[in-house]
């Protein structure tokens, strides 16, 4: 085996020893053998890849170092390593003209001839050595991110970071992060201005692509080590899975206990029972006050699970403080206070909330729905129930930001109460009540006209006026309620409400 002599340069006994005081151009000269050599007497023979490695005394200014010299560059040699001394200035130039490295060293030089030939002789040693060292950094039990990315660092001198599937760092620091291909499941090294980057996946079982990756950044000498550092960040990375699984272990248990609770909670019939009340309580959850529930619905494919923290962290960011269970396909959440909103207050938390869910919708393509204020323990299932219409609702309204609150739904709302029929006639004839005593039975021109699927032509022959009489009123009826009635959900929640209506008064 053969390395460059800027590979020895990188080894731990070199580095802060030996300094090359000319010819660095010559540093990719490639060592196959470094031999000692007592003296400099010309008859010494320097062969192809020889590292010349004086041991004896060397006078300042000596002749026989420029005839070395030139011996290494006319046999191709590897470059001359001297004891610590000071040098004339036409042998540096005379090094830097024929391109051979010219090192001194403050060490002993047979401690560095050693290491040297360590290197060549047994190539997986110091790789063996960094797989030893991060196995010991890192020990048996499972490490935070943070944690594993301090100790590889410390091992290899050199900057780690822990970069998440979209290439952003979670742990640690790197330079140019961005250069790692987080789309492509493999090991990976990357060339540098000045060294080289290197990645590992870290991988989950069944998932379709890494979860996280490690990433280093070897420049300048570190970069030599670069064949043997892939193996300390396939050990680090192994840690670093272990960490994710148990961590994901503890997030399953949490979820499946907190989605358990809530939908206790949400099955209640009356006032919870004590055990209820104890099991809220523990959870952090308060089942007094006034709670406005949010429903946040992502396609399966999202990992609700490991991805709770996102949401709380994208509410948390708009100044909101909800509780966040793991629910179906997606999250609901709930926020709780002592005194009932004001509309004033509804109406600031739902702009907070739709700029939360614009940040979540630009990752996971989540839809959110808003409930109204409900107090207490009864509350809180009907204001989750809310929002979780509003979010199904909102799951087919693109033109809305897939964002709805109940209170801004206007008509879609009945067709949420249409399941509940206590409430469903009252909600009706006040949607309806801006058309009644209007000029032009409004009401029964609107029912005649959804029952004819909107054709002016039929509405006419029915009600035996001519279609420009129809087709007046029917501006009047979208300029009383301020509705479109090209729009699917308000025509289907008027004719509802028409029928509802129509059906009671006969």
């Amino acid at each position: 085996m053969s390395v460059p002599v800027r590979r020895l340069l990188a080894l731990p006994e070199w580095a802060g020893t030996v300094r090359v005081m000319a010819g660095a151009e010559g540093l990719d000269r490639t060592v196959a053998l470094p031999r000692p050599v007592s003296d400099l007497s010309p008859e010494h023979t320097v062969g192809a890849g020889e590292l010349v490695v004086a041991t004896g005394p060397m006078p300042q200014g000596d002749w026989r170092i420029d005839a070395l010299l030139r011996r290494v560059a006319d046999a191709a040699g590897a470059g001359v390593l001297l004891p610590a001394t000071a040098l004339l200035e036409g042998t540096r130039r005379l090094a830097d003209r024929l391109a051979v490295p010219l090192l001194t060293a403050t060490s002993e030089p047979l401690d560095l001839l050693v290491a040297a030939r360590l290197l060549l002789a047994e190539p997986e040693l110091d790789r063996a050595e960094l797989v030893l060292a991060t196995h010991r950094a890192l020990g048996e039990r499972p490490r935070p991110p943070e944690e594993v990315v301090t100790a590889l660092a410390t091992v290899l001198r050199a900057p780690v970071a822990l970069l998440d599937d979209g290439g952003t760092p979670v742990a640690g620091e790197l330079r140019d992060p961005g250069l790692v291909r987080v789309a492509e499941p493999v090991p990976q090294r990357v060339a540098l201005d000045d060294g080289v980057l290197l990645a590992h996946p870290v991988p989950l079982p069944s998932a379709p692509r890494p979860a996280l990756w490690l990433a280093t950044e070897l420049r300048g000498a570190a970069a030599e080590r670069a064949e043997s550092v892939p193996q300390a960040l396939a050990v680090a990375a192994g840690a670093a899975q272990r960490w994710l699984l148990t961590h994901r272990l503890e997030l399953e248990r949490d979820a499946r206990a907190r989605s358990a609770l809530l939908g206790d909670l949400l099955r209640i019939d009356g006032e919870p029972g004590d055990d209820l009340r104890r099991r809220a309580a523990d959870a952090g959850w308060r089942l007094g006050g006034w709670h406005v529930g949010i429903r946040i619905g992502t396609t399966s494919a999202v990992d609700n699970v490991a991805r709770g923290a996102e949401v709380t962290r994208a509410l948390r960011a708009v100044d909101i403080d909800a509780i966040v269970v793991e629910h179906g396909d997606g999250w609901t959440a709930w926020i709780t206070v002592d005194e009932e909103p004001t509309a004033t207050r509804v109406r600031a938390l739902g702009k907070r909330l739709r700029a939360a869910h614009h940040e979540l919708r630009a990752t996971m393509g989540a839809h959110m729905g808003v409930g109204r204020p409900h107090a207490g323990p009864d509350g809180l299932a009907a204001t989750v129930a809310e929002a979780s219409d509003a979010a199904r609702l909102a799951a087919t309204r693109p033109e809305s930001g897939t964002f709805l609150h109940v209170d801004q739904l206007g008509m879609a709302q009945l067709l949420l109460e249409w399941t509940r029929t206590d409430t469903f006639e009252p909600a009706a004839r006040a949607l309806l009540a801006p058309l009644r005593g209007q000029p032009g039975d409004l009401v029964r021109t609107l029912a005649t006209y959804l029952d004819a699927e909107s054709s002016i032509t039929e509405t006419a022959a029915v009600l035996g006026v001519h279609r420009n009489t129809v087709a007046a009123r029917i501006e009047r009826v979208e300029r009383e309620l301020g509705v479109d009635l090209r729009h699917r959900d308000e025509r289907l929640a008027l004719h509802l409400a028409c029928r509802t209506v129509t059906l009671a008064d006969s």
